[in-house]
């Protein structure tokens, strides 16, 4: 049997999202809904965000 390594995955609710983007809750929800906002899942009924993926959002913004 092979160790596992437990990977500490940093999620982010759609209050910190939105605060990072510097948008209100409500224009990340609409993004959420026109499909233009970072990749989320919904986790325990509750939309999240990974760390990650918000990075990813805001340096492929700055690559157009």
């Amino acid at each position: 049997m092979t160790p596992q390594i437990a990977v500490a995955i940093s999620l982010l609710t759609v209050k910190e999202t939105a605060e990072i983007l510097r948008k209100s809750e409500a224009q990340l929800r609409w993004m959420i809904h026109t499909g233009t906002a970072p990749k989320s899942a919904l986790i325990g009924g509750r939309r999240m965000f990974r760390q990650s993926d918000v990075e990813a959002y805001i340096e492929e913004a700055f690559n157009d």
